[in-house]
């Protein structure tokens, strides 16, 4: 594939399907019938899956601080969600009220709507990474914003913006957009981004400022496929799980992303799915697909919870038109160690 055609794709990103014309027909036909008559019942599907009634798109990690858990997602300066109880959420600031000039000027096109944050709790606060970028092109910048806590009544509440962590240009082969921070078995962070092109990389950080080790630091190749992105790595009994989307976002029902998982001794792979297919090589087990009115779940992330993982995601309500909206569920481990995520059969998972 061209550098022009992976161009295409990635600015299709959320605008492209992977499947083939009759599958996309087939498809188009089943959610634009969800989203126009939506089935009896629907509320109660939802409820299965999880959903909580807030918009959000490219969920980051849930994280918490003092009572509150918060959620960062796309939108203007970077939108915030914040909740007591996994519940029932509410607006939040948003973390830029002035669009840090640098980002402009660094990527032409880009006004302040940033994409698909994430954060991590470290020892002195939070280190909350975003996208800069415009659509079908791969120049993109991950930056770095910085804050002491995360409630707004607290004196010390400042972000500070820190830069570009990492960036990538339209000669290189990869795209610098939807960053997953992640620390190892040894107190070490790990920075995994990608969107088409090639696949899902990772590089380190340094652990106290939260930026890139070195300029030139290595970037480890992770996983490829057609169309790819939203990557997210965990820890778990020992192995490290990446979850990634497959298939094209941001078309309201008629979008196609599905989470799928493989698992690595190491952080820096390889990654193999239960099959023992390499996901640089194409692999990946389907772990969360659409069940409309459920539709293109996104953005997977684990939060530990009184003994229980957590698995944040968006998705699209076939039930409202589309609107992309928060869910969690839990997630199961199977005796081989592999995550299941299903619906819930009796009544909906209540923190």
């Amino acid at each position: 594939m061209s550098t022009d055609q992976r161009a295409i794709g990635d600015g299709l990103c959320r605008l492209r399907t992977i499947f083939g014309a009759w599958a996309a027909a087939a498809f188009l036909v089943l959610t634009a019938a969800a989203q126009t008559n939506p089935p009896s019942g629907a509320e109660a599907v939802l409820a299965r899956f999880g959903y909580r009634e807030t918009r959000v798109h490219d969920p980051s990690t849930i994280v918490k601080c003092k009572d509150d858990y918060w959620v960062f997602s796309t939108g203007m300066g970077i939108v915030s969600r914040r909740s007591k109880n996994l519940l029932k959420w509410t607006e939040g600031p948003r973390v830029f009220t002035n669009t840090p000039a640098w980002t402009t000027n660094a990527v032409p096109g880009n006004r302040g709507y940033f994409w698909a944050p994430d954060i991590i709790r470290t020892g002195d606060g939070y280190f909350l990474y975003y996208s800069i970028s415009t659509f079908g092109k791969n120049r993109s910048i991950i930056g770095l914003a910085t804050n002491h806590t995360l409630d707004p009544d607290d004196p010390q509440y400042e972000w500070i913006d820190r830069g570009a962590v990492v960036e990538s240009t339209a000669q290189d082969d990869f795209n610098t957009i939807d960053p997953a921070v992640t620390q190892d078995d040894q107190g070490k962070l790990w920075l995994a981004f990608g969107s088409f092109w090639s696949g899902i990389k990772l590089i380190q950080l340094d652990a106290s400022t939260g930026k890139r080790i070195k300029p030139d630091s290595p970037v480890y190749s992770l996983a490829r496929s057609g169309a790819i992105e939203a990557a997210y790595i965990y820890r778990h009994g020992g192995a490290y799980y990446l979850f990634v989307n497959w298939g094209a976002c941001c078309r309201g029902t008629n979008s196609t992303y599905n989470v799928r998982v493989g698992r690595s001794k190491g952080i820096t792979g390889p990654y193999l799915d239960r099959d023992g297919k390499d996901l640089e090589l194409g692999g990946g087990t389907l772990l969360l697909d659409s069940h409309p009115p459920f539709i293109g779940p996104g953005h997977a992330g684990i939060l530990s919870y009184r003994g229980v993982d957590l698995m944040s995601c968006h998705f699209y309500n076939g039930a409202r038109q589309g609107t992309p909206a928060l869910a969690i569920l839990p997630v199961h481990w199977d005796r081989a160690g592999w995550p299941t995520v299903e619906p819930q059969q009796d009544k909906p998972f209540k923190p």
